[in-house]
C-alpha cells in the first residue's frame, strides 16, 4: 500500500492509541465505511432514547445496549446501567474525601510499582506504553488521574487493595469517562459488584470463573474440552488475561468497549459469551495443536484478525454462537467450581 492511502487512516485512534506498523489499513477502512454507516444510525436512536433523561433497564435498553452504545452517551450509560451514578449521588464528596485521608505507603508503593502476589504485567507507568493521553509529555498526562482513581478505590475497598489489572480497567474508564470520580464509580461497581472476588489476595472468584469457562467448553465444545484434558492445559495459562483485564490489551479497542457495554448491563455472563466465541469460531485451528506451548500460541493468534477487529459483526455473535447461557447456569456452576476450587486448598 502507497504511503498516500495508508495516510488515509489516522495513525492515532479516537481514543488516543497509536496504531502499530503492522496494522492492516486496507481491512480496516472496508470495515470502518460500513460500521460508520451504523454508528450514525445508532447516535440518532439513542439521542431519542436519552431526550427522557434517565436510561432505564428495559428490552428496548437491552436491545438497544448490544448493538452499541456511541461513544458520545457511552459514559453516562455505563454510569446509569451499572447503578455507579445512584452510588455518587447517595455519597457526595466521597470519592475526594478518599484521596485526602490518611496516607498508606504499602498501597501507594503497589499501585506505582505493581508489587502484587500476580505475576508482574506492567507497571503503572508503563500502562498503555502506546496511548499519547497517558505519556509523561502529554498535558494533561493522564498517569496521575490513573494513579487517584486507584488509590482512592484501594483506601475504600482495602480486602483488594490494588491488584495487577485494575490499571488496565480505570485506564480505560478514564478515555472514556474523562472524570475520574465517575470512573472511580465504575471501577467499583466492576471489582465490587459485577465481578466478585476478582482481585481480592486469593483471586477465588477469578480461579472460579476460570474453572467455569472449562466447564462450558467441556459442554458446549467437547473437542476442545477433550484437547485441553489430554494436554493437562489449565484454563488459566490461556485465559487469565482476558478475565483480568477484561481483555483491555487483548482485543482492539472498539471491540472491548462494545463488550463492556453489555457488561454493565448484563453482567458477567458477558466474559463467558465472548469466550465461547472467540473459541467456537476457531476450534477447528485449536484442535491442531499438539503441545502445550502450541496451544498456548494459538490462543493468543485468535486474538487478532478480522474477526476480532469487526466488532459488530463479533458482537452478533457473541449472543448466537455459544447458544443459551444463563446467570441462573452460570450460578450454578460458580458454586460446584468454588467448591472444588475451596476443597483442593
Amino acid at each position: 500500500m502507497e504511503p498516500a492511502e495508508r495516510s488515509r487512516v489516522p495513525r492515532i485512534d479516537p481514543y488516543g492509541f497509536e496504531r502499530p506498523e503492522d496494522f492492516d489499513d486496507a481491512a480496516y477502512e472496508k470495515f470502518f465505511s460500513s460500521y460508520l454507516v451504523t454508528l450514525t444510525r445508532r447516535a440518532i436512536k439513542w439521542s431519542r432514547l436519552l431526550q427522557g433523561g434517565s436510561v432505564p433497564r428495559s428490552r428496548t435498553v437491552k436491545r438497544y445496549v448490544r448493538k452499541g452504545v456511541p461513544l458520545e452517551h457511552r459514559a453516562r450509560v455505563w454510569m446509569a446501567l451499572s447503578g455507579a451514578q445512584a452510588q455518587m449521588d447517595q455519597n457526595p464528596g466521597y470519592y475526594h474525601r478518599l484521596l485526602q485521608g490518611e496516607r498508606n505507603p504499602r498501597l501507594e508503593d503497589a499501585i506505582r510499582t505493581g508489587v502484587t502476589p500476580l505475576p508482574r504485567l506492567e507497571y503503572l507507568n508503563r500502562t498503555f506504553p502506546d496511548n499519547v493521553k497517558f505519556r509523561k509529555t502529554t498535558d494533561p498526562c493522564l498517569q496521575k488521574t490513573l494513579y487517584n482513581v486507584l488509590l482512592a478505590y484501594g483506601h475504600h475497598n482495602q480486602g483488594v487493595g490494588y491488584c495487577q489489572g485494575m490499571n488496565f480497567i480505570a485506564g480505560y474508564l478514564i478515555l472514556i469517562t474523562n472524570n475520574e470520580e465517575e470512573s472511580f464509580w465504575l471501577l467499583d461497581a466492576l471489582v465490587g459488584r459485577i465481578l466478585p472476588d476478582y482481585y481480592s489476595p486469593a483471586m477465588l472468584g477469578l480461579k472460579t470463573d476460570q474453572e467455569v469457562l472449562g466447564e462450558l467448553v467441556r459442554a458446549k465444545l467437547p473437542a476442545v474440552g477433550a484437547l485441553m484434558e489430554r494436554l493437562g492445559v489449565l484454563w488459566t495459562l490461556l485465559v487469565s488475561r482476558w478475565f483480568i483485564c477484561l481483555f483491555v490489551d487483548v482485543l482492539p479497542v472498539e471491540t472491548v468497549l462494545r463488550i463492556w457495554d453489555c457488561l454493565f448491563n448484563e453482567g458477567s455472563k458477558i466474559i463467558f459469551r465472548v469466550a465461547l466465541t472467540l473459541i467456537k469460531q476457531h476450534q477447528e485451528f485449536i484442535l491442531e495443536a499438539t503441545s502445550i506451548p502450541d496451544i498456548c500460541d494459538k490462543f493468543k493468534q485468535i486474538t487478532k484478525g478480522s474477526f476480532v477487529m469487526e466488532c459488530h459483526t463479533f458482537m452478533q455473535k457473541i449472543f448466537s454462537e455459544p447458544g443459551s447461557l444463563s446467570m441462573a447456569t452460570v450460578a450454578k456452576l460458580r458454586e460446584s467450581c468454588r467448591a472444588r476450587l475451596l476443597a483442593q486448598g
